[in-house]
């Protein structure tokens, strides 16, 4: 469970980014000496790449599973069982 809540922070973290990130391309239209768009850009990677390894971890781990109706293993454990 605390793997999901971590997933869903960084998410939030990333949306934040990408919104300051608006609001200083916007403000800063104009002045090159602003490092503020360049900064909020290198946050949004990072996040993205921590909620990135989250996902993995969580995958790797079992902590979060697949239950998409067109994923073939399921499909199979279902269809083996009704026979």
């Amino acid at each position: 469970m605390a793997i999901k809540i971590i997933i869903v922070v960084l998410f939030i973290g990333v949306l934040l980014s990408l919104s300051s990130g608006l609001y200083f391309l916007l403000k800063d239209f104009g002045n090159t000496e602003s490092q503020r768009l360049k900064a909020a850009l290198g946050v949004r990677v990072i996040l993205a790449a921590a909620l990135l390894a989250a996902v993995y971890y969580g995958i790797s781990s079992g902590q979060l599973s697949n239950q998409a109706p067109w994923d073939k293993r399921l499909h199979q454990q279902s269809t083996t069982g009704a026979e």
